[in-house]
């Protein structure tokens, strides 16, 4: 993918600290993984304070905040069955 961008995302908060992202993916999302930073999810890196939160409904991924500089960090959740597959097979579930 190269560029969060170019992904048809929703923005579910902004300026938000990963413990918030964290709580808002445990209360939220129907399963719960979690991964060390440096994790690739749409070949990016995760950054983040270990263990790192991703969150799945079906198709719909949503992973804690991505910092944009100058902009802020953001929670975000994006439709992708691929990469929904990819963090089921890697990750290490929570919740399922």
């Amino acid at each position: 993918m190269g560029c969060i961008e170019k992904l048809d995302y929703e923005v579910i908060d902004k300026h938000i600290s990963f413990k918030e992202g964290a709580a808002y993916i445990d209360k939220n999302c129907a399963e719960v993984y979690e991964v060390k930073p440096g994790f690739k999810i749409f070949d990016k890196a995760m950054i983040g304070i270990p263990p790192v939160r991703i969150g799945l409904d079906g198709d719909v991924v949503t992973f804690p905040p991505f910092t944009k500089p100058c902009h802020g960090t953001f929670l975000l959740r994006v439709s992708d069955a691929a990469e929904a597959d990819m963090v089921r097979r890697k990750a290490k579930v929570i919740r399922y």
